[in-house]
């Protein structure tokens, strides 16, 4: 059997992110074995711009600070996955506007589903108040460090 961590190892922001790693290969996995087994955490901050939105490439490409070729390699590759597809502007034919295709709302109802079993599975593990008291102290961390804006506006951006 494997020793625990010593939290006293790793500072505090390592922990956040290998902690935040954890979780995410947990859903990850459990996106693929519910049919989703290309999904990417990259490819969450372009759904995250397409859930109520049709952004063109260039719209995209600013809200995810990256050139307008990154965006459209982004796009084409989750277009080739079948879950985003450009589509004419109503108003301009000229313009095309990325959103997502069915399969994309399925892949965005999965990974919900997958991360609300997870906090269940947390829940039962570490109890209610545990879990509630790390959630906080993590949401006033990222208040803090200046990251709860861009969530909240969700425009939260590929690391550096």
């Amino acid at each position: 059997m494997q020793q625990p961590l010593d939290p006293h190892d790793l500072d505090t922001g390592t922990l956040a992110l290998f902690a935040g790693f954890a979780a995410t290969s947990a859903v990850q996995d459990e996106l693929a074995a519910h049919g989703f087994p290309d999904l990417r955490m990259s490819h969450g901050y372009v759904f995250q711009h397409l859930l109520h939105a049709r952004p063109t490439i260039g719209d995209l490409a600013e809200k995810l600070d990256m050139t307008q070729q990154g965006a459209s390699k982004a796009v084409a590759e989750l277009e080739r996955l079948g879950y985003t597809e450009r589509l004419p502007d109503p108003h301009d034919a000229r313009i095309r506007r990325v959103t997502l295709t069915p399969r994309g709302h399925e892949a965005v109802a999965a990974a919900r589903h997958a991360r609300a079993a997870l906090e269940k599975r947390l829940r039962h593990r570490f109890g209610t108040t545990a879990l509630n008291a790390a959630r906080t102290l993590l949401a006033d961390l990222l208040d803090d460090l200046g990251g709860a804006a861009a969530i909240q506006r969700r425009e939260v951006r590929p690391p550096r």
